[in-house]
């Protein structure tokens, strides 16, 4: 048997209710020479009896105790037999030519690394909503990375897996294990990849137009642990200071406030006006940067923190539904 051309890893953990969708925009690529690899990380629910019940030669699970997300993704890419790497998440989809379309742009530039494209957000029930990631997808330097993440999210690039081998390193406590993505991080995996594959890999990251991925928001999804989620971007800054002091010193301070505004967006989706004012003031405090490059952006993100602190919770709920056009806010 030939070896498929991409290998496509999703991890699953208790997502039964997005599961299927996921499998199906996978199963329905214009594109079919591919592995899909779901890595069943310890789950609880029937998530994965629902992947077993798909009759398709290209499916394999892979079951293993907890490791999170990173852990699921690094053993699906040990076990990858392609030569590129897609990730999926198990509660987001695909357009059904987004392999086509990142292979051929792979096949064609050698020297890209990372390719991925914008995409739209739907909300629990897979609704469109207005909003979407539109990424710069062109002349990407760390900065960039570090500051913006043009990737946006983990169902959105395509990986050669070459640039991957070329950043591993071995577990720390497990010495025989090969790791991509740093285990010891649940959130901001991968962010610390990204970072991490910019500053000492050979590679480039390049983007492709479309908005080729469905990224899910849930309120009640990992993004929404807002103190957990900077307590672990924290971590991941320290050792992109410790790994490339002069570069943290020159973009640490910018990267902050653009991080602090987006977890003021993610407590107005979660409903908590206060919170979000507070953490945009601190983004403010932090640098003035986001201000002056995205001032249309940092406004919405002041008039929405503030509506959600001082209007009635109905009015902002309808007010919210209105701007996203679904159920993104809780």
């Amino acid at each position: 048997m030939n070896n498929p051309s991409i290998s496509v890893i999703m991890p699953v953990y208790n997502v039964e209710q997005y599961v299927p969708a996921a499998v199906d925009s996978v199963l329905a690529q214009t594109f079919t020479d591919f592995e899909l690899i779901i890595v069943d990380d310890g789950g609880t629910d029937m998530s994965v009896e629902i992947c077993a019940s798909y009759d398709d030669p290209r499916i394999r699970i892979i079951s293993q105790a907890n490791r999170g997300l990173a852990g699921a993704r690094n053993t699906g890419i040990l076990e990858a037999r392609g030569e590129y790497i897609a990730l999926l998440d198990s509660d987001d989809s695909w357009d059904r030519d987004k392999l086509a379309l990142h292979k051929i742009h792979l096949d064609n530039n050698p020297q890209v690394g990372v390719s991925y494209s914008g995409s739209r957000f739907i909300d629990a029930d897979g609704t469109p909503l207005r909003q979407a990631q539109r990424p710069k997808l062109n002349n990407i330097s760390a900065k960039d990375i570090l500051t913006r993440n043009p990737i946006g999210n983990g169902s959105a690039p395509v990986i050669r897996k070459t640039a991957l081998e070329s950043i591993a390193f071995l577990h720390r406590d497990e010495p025989r294990r090969i790791c991509f993505f740093d285990e010891t991080f649940r959130q901001s995996e991968d962010i610390e990849l990204w970072i991490r594959m910019a500053l000492t890999g050979g590679f480039r990251f390049e983007g492709i137009g479309g908005l080729l991925t469905n990224y899910r928001v849930v309120s009640g999804g990992l993004s929404a642990n807002i103190a957990a989620q900077y307590d672990s971007w924290n971590r991941m800054m320290k050792k992109v200071e410790n790994n490339a002091p002069e570069f943290f010193a020159e973009v640490g301070d910018e990267a902050r406030a653009y991080q602090l505004r987006y977890l003021a967006r993610r407590a107005v989706q979660m409903g908590d006006g206060a919170f979000a004012l507070a953490l945009f003031k601190d983004a403010v405090s932090v640098s003035s940067r986001p201000l002056v490059k995205e001032p249309v952006k940092s406004a919405v993100t002041l008039l929405a923190a503030a509506a959600a602190r001082y209007l009635p919770t109905d009015l902002v709920g309808r007010l919210a539904t209105g701007w996203t056009g679904g159920r993104a806010f809780a």
